[in-house]
């Protein structure tokens, strides 16, 4: 006689389900064709693949690409797909991929061993992983001696992997498999090849892009973010010459004691590129308005006192302005479709006003600019007097910086746009690049926990609507920039490890963001710690672990 579970799915009403049948299975019963739409599960609370069994009641929510622990499984195993593909062309060899950073919609790749990214093989490369996918060939999962996983990397021409796991401290790893060949990837995958219907491979620079569908499966018209591409390209380069380009090197770099030459040589990059910055806003006396916008946690405090400092040092006289202080009394806000404030809209500013006072500015006239009382959620009865003489420039710093409806009314030449987002430049290894965006959530972590008392959970279960905010409000407009700054370091996440870890640790099992804990306390675990007694209380990272000469 058959044994039974009873299991909600999908939040319906409870059902007889075979126990030890396959997830995958059941998917194609609740699904019937749709069934590939259906990438992982969420089983009484806790992220699985869909190769596991029903072993007990309780629920199983699928998960499709609408989801981001979906979208992340098809994108890697996207890669897996790729890396067998290029296996399955050249047979007699041991063919590296590398993929390098995000970018847009894709990843940004090249190929080793000399191999250039020509259109004829990437013709090929494309027929080839669209011929694997119609054979919808099993992924596979074996746990492995972390030893032998070692070996097995180094066998099969991956030394960043094997770099990799030398440093890992669990015992077992996970390996994957696609028909012989192995793969080991930070997260979970779909359970077949026939799932990964949906990707193209657009030629790009020296190497090319792996592009993926969007929430409804749709791969939009190619348009490369450029400005961003070169900035992300640069500091990949400067990281290729330190020789720390992938977590298994920076581990190297700090178990062989060079932590301190690794914080000098960061600090100088950054410096440089600051002055330089601040060199090519001094070269046009048109130049009064400095707007800096980025992403959450990018460090915009901290690089708008350095760059200011820099701007003085070249004979300038810069003062410091929150665009912030432009918002509305909280009854004017505008409300968005749940009914709730909406903070980060343009709209919540005084574009009006903020218009008038700048022009005002520019042509020398004083100015009373609004202070805004955050506790009272209204405009301060004072405000701070300003007139502009020829040396003095404004350092606007605020969200919607990019956004030209905000100052609409100065002359393109007055303002002088810069972008800041933290860019990491090392990957995993060869097929796994390190999140910017978890970098910046870490960073946020950690530093509200210090400065405002907010739990990693907390922090965790506002970030989606942060990052819903960013694609709204910054993004779109980053490629409008006059310049770019990569506020990453090289070191960081092995700084932020001491800090984040504990935070994460203390987040509850039962609690949904739970699942997202154990996912960054797996990310940390790859680094090796950091000290910081040799970082500068002048340095970007300070913003966020403390001991920052500025106020921040």
């Amino acid at each position: 006689m058959q044994d039974f579970c009873e299991i909600r799915i999908n939040g319906g009403e409870p059902q007889r389900v075979p126990r030890d049948q396959k997830l995958s299975d059941l998917a194609k019963k609740v699904y019937g064709e749709d069934y590939e739409k259906a990438y992982l599960a969420i089983y009484n609370g806790k992220l699985t693949e869909l190769t596991q069994d029903v072993r007990e009641d309780g629920t199983i929510d699928f998960l499709s690409s609408a989801n981001k622990d979906g979208q992340r499984a098809y994108r890697r195993s996207l890669v897996f797909l790729m890396h067998k593909a290029l296996h399955e062309l050249f047979p007699e060899e041991k063919p590296t991929v590398f993929v390098q950073f995000s970018l847009g919609d894709g990843y940004y790749c090249t190929f080793g061993e000399g191999r250039k990214a020509t259109k004829k093989l990437l013709s090929e490369l494309k027929r080839k992983m669209k011929e694997i996918v119609t054979l919808d060939l099993p992924i596979t999962k074996k746990t492995y001696p972390t030893v032998e996983a070692t070996e097995l990397f180094a066998r099969g021409g991956m030394p960043d992997k094997e770099k990799l796991l030398h440093y890992r401290s669990n015992s077992s790893t996970n390996i994957y498999e696609i028909d012989g060949i192995h793969d080991y990837f930070y997260g979970y995958m779909v359970p077949s090849t026939g799932y990964l219907k949906s990707f193209d491979i657009e030629p790009f620079d020296q190497g090319f892009v792996l592009r993926f569908p969007d929430n409804e499966g749709v791969i939009e018209a190619f348009d490369p973010p450029v400005k961003l591409f070169s900035v992300l390209k640069r500091t990949r380069e400067w990281a290729l010459a330190m020789d720390i380009d992938t977590v298994g090197a920076l581990n190297d770099a700090i178990a062989g004691g060079r932590t301190k030459e690794i914080i000098l040589m960061q600090e100088a990059f950054m410096e440089e590129r600051i002055g330089a910055l601040a060199s090519e806003i001094a070269q046009d006396s048109n130049r009064k308005f400095v707007m800096i916008a980025g992403p959450s946690s990018s460090g915009k405090t901290t690089f708008s006192k350095r760059l200011s400092i820099q701007l003085k040092a070249r004979g300038l006289s810069p003062h410091a302005v929150s665009l912030d202080n432009y918002y509305l009394d909280h009854d004017l806000m505008p409300v968005d479709e749940n009914g709730q404030r909406d903070f980060e809209a343009l709209e919540c500013l005084d574009i009006e006003q903020f218009n008038s006072d700048m022009t005002r500015l520019l042509k020398g006239e004083q100015v009373t600019l609004p202070i805004f009382d955050f506790v009272a959620q209204k405009r301060a009865p004072e405000g701070i007097r300003m007139q502009l003489s020829d040396n003095d420039v404004l350092v606007l710093e605020g969200i919607h910086g990019l956004n030209d409806k905000l100052s609409y009314s100065l002359p393109k030449e007055s303002k002088y746009k810069i972008y800041i987002s933290a860019l990491t430049q090392l990957a995993i290894d060869e097929h796994n690049p390190l999140s910017t965006t978890d970098g910046r959530l870490i960073r946020r972590i950690v530093r509200d926990a210090r400065t405002r008392g907010t739990t990693a959970r907390e922090t965790i279960a506002m970030w989606d609507s942060v990052h819903r905010g960013e694609k709204k409000n910054i993004f779109p407009f980053q490629e409008s920039a006059d310049a770019m700054f990569n506020s990453a370091l090289i070191y960081e996440m092995a700084v932020l490890k001491i800090y984040a870890e504990p935070l994460l640790y203390g987040i509850p099992s039962d609690c949904r963001e739970h699942t997202e804990a154990k996912r960054l306390l797996k990310l940390l675990d790859y680094f090796l710690p950091m000290p910081t007694e040799n970082i500068a209380n002048t340095s970007l990272i300070r913003e966020f672990i403390g001991g920052s000469c500025f106020n921040v």
